[in-house]
């Protein structure tokens, strides 16, 4: 494998940033996957909405090449739709593509 597709879903800022941002990064610096993906779903969207330390990560994420999306469906229900967009989130409506990375046997972890 080697894709990783990581389905963020808690809202807890201490896991964001010391579990997901630092294991992503080193990740990719590292070469340890050829493709990230990131998938902020749930109570995570509004912590990426409303943390400004967890928006700097974010964004380090995406300048560093690890694609960030987002489902639709989730952040409009928390009202950060517009907000996760400006930060260069690909926001869209989740339940098929991730569907097809589970089938198509893609490594999913659920943080």
């Amino acid at each position: 494998m080697e894709k990783i597709n990581i389905l963020w879903t808690t809202d807890n800022k201490i896991t964001a940033l010391t579990m997901l941002a630092v294991y992503v990064l080193n990740a990719k610096s590292r070469g340890w996957w050829k493709e990230i993906n990131v998938i902020i779903w749930g109570a995570s969207a509004k912590l990426v909405a409303e943390d400004t330390q967890v928006q700097t990560e974010v964004l380090e994420m995406i300048q560093a090449g690890i694609h960030v999306e987002a489902c639709k469906d989730c952040s409009d229900a928390c009202g950060v739709t517009n907000s996760l967009e400006r930060l260069g989130v690909d926001v869209r409506f989740m339940g098929i593509p991730l569907t097809d990375y589970i089938q198509s046997g893609e490594v999913v972890l659920t943080i």
